[in-house]
């Protein structure tokens, strides 16, 4: 059976993606920052050493073998920004770099991303602007580099939810069929399984960013 890992698993995007995933066939660990979230592994992903215990603690679940899938879903929104940019960003780049140096076959590691964070207008803070832009360079740039042992694709979703306790317009899209949770699963569904495609990014946001550009 095929494995994968999904951090944030539990909630929102990332919990949407692990349903996907377990009836896709596919058997699903996940992490959570909360004891209470009813995750696989409790894991601080903005602590220094917490990408590389939560990948040694997921090989171990395993018996021993890398997962075959990483979904990179964790994220904070606002707060601290070394803590926002350790989860959004440096985590996400261990755990890709930890994946890399498998030798059960290829892998593939899908990051979620942010379709709004060069929105004019844009919500969030900049930190989190900022690790997902970084995040988006990473995963076109270590696509050429660890092709050997890895695929690395990204989804971009766009008005599907809003932060928690965050109430912001949609704004315009080219589609009447605003992106669901399911949407962004299904594109990293597809990605997980399309093996030969890597460095490619989805956005799943109806259309939006193409009435954004000149």
């Amino acid at each position: 059976m095929r494995t994968a890992l999904v951090t944030g698993g539990t909630m929102r995007l990332g919990r949407a993606i692990a349903e996907r995933l377990r009836t896709d066939g596919w058997r699903v660990l996940t992490s959570s920052h909360r004891a209470d979230a009813g995750a696989d592994f409790v894991a601080d992903l903005s602590a220094p050493s917490g990408a590389e215990r939560l990948y040694a603690e997921a090989v171990r679940r395993l018996g021993g073998s890398p997962p075959d899938a990483l979904v990179n879903n964790a994220a904070l929104f606002a707060g601290d920004d070394a803590a926002v940019l350790a989860v959004g960003l440096e985590a996400p780049k261990r755990l890709t770099l930890l994946m890399a140096g498998r030798r059960a076959g290829m892998g593939v590691v899908v990051n979620l991303l942010d379709a709004s964070v060069d929105k004019p207008g844009s919500t969030a803070g900049e930190a989190y602007r900022a690790a997902k832009r970084e995040l988006r360079a990473f995963t076109l740039a270590s696509a050429r580099t660890l092709a050997a042992t890895l695929r690395v694709n990204a989804v971009a979703p766009g008005p599907v939810l809003a932060p928690p306790g965050v109430r912001e317009r949609a704004g315009a899209m080219l589609l009447a069929r605003r992106p669901e949770p399911a949407d962004v699963a299904a594109a990293v569904a597809y990605l997980v399984a399309a093996e030969a495609t890597t460095g490619c990014v989805i956005p799943v946001d109806a259309g939006q960013s193409l009435l954004e550009r000149p």
